[in-house]
């Protein structure tokens, strides 16, 4: 089995998932999870790169977010689109990327991942409130490379 397949167990995947659910349950942003071994490009543009390959910029509102982990390169990056960005305190994905470090260099990659989720679900739901119409418009499960 590959870093990415022994990274989570299918068990931890279901509650970075459901995490998911719950932080976008009271907002109209979008939230993705993306693995991937290993890149030979800069981790902030691979991130990028994945960023549109998911067609996360095709949100309504331009306001999703993907943590996106390189296993085996020990790195990981959280990319905000612009609707987001927009909004956000300037060192908010910092503040969320340290509460996520400090899980991960635990060894918690796991509770990491949930956190992290959790923070931008909150700061979401502050900036791009849940309404009536609103619908899920990206897949909640975890994407790998």
């Amino acid at each position: 089995m590959s870093e990415v397949e022994d990274f989570l167990s299918k068990g931890e995947e279901q509650e970075i998932i459901e995490a998911i659910r719950t932080a976008e349950k009271n907002t109209s942003g979008e939230i993705r999870v993306h693995l991937e071994a290993h890149t030979d490009d800069n981790h902030y543009n691979r991130a990028l790169d994945v960023f549109y390959q998911l067609e996360m910029d095709k949100t309504k509102d331009q306001n999703g977010v993907l943590i996106y982990v390189a296993v085996e390169d020990h790195k990981f990056v959280i990319c905000g689109d612009k609707g987001i960005n927009d909004v956000v305190p300037n060192d908010f994905w910092d503040t969320t990327k340290d509460l996520m470090q400090s899980h991960f260099k635990q060894g918690n990659f796991k509770q990491g991942l949930v956190e992290g989720i959790l923070k931008a679900g909150e700061e979401l739901k502050g900036h791009f409130p849940w309404q009536e119409d609103d619908e899920n418009e990206l897949s909640n499960e975890i994407s790998k490379g």
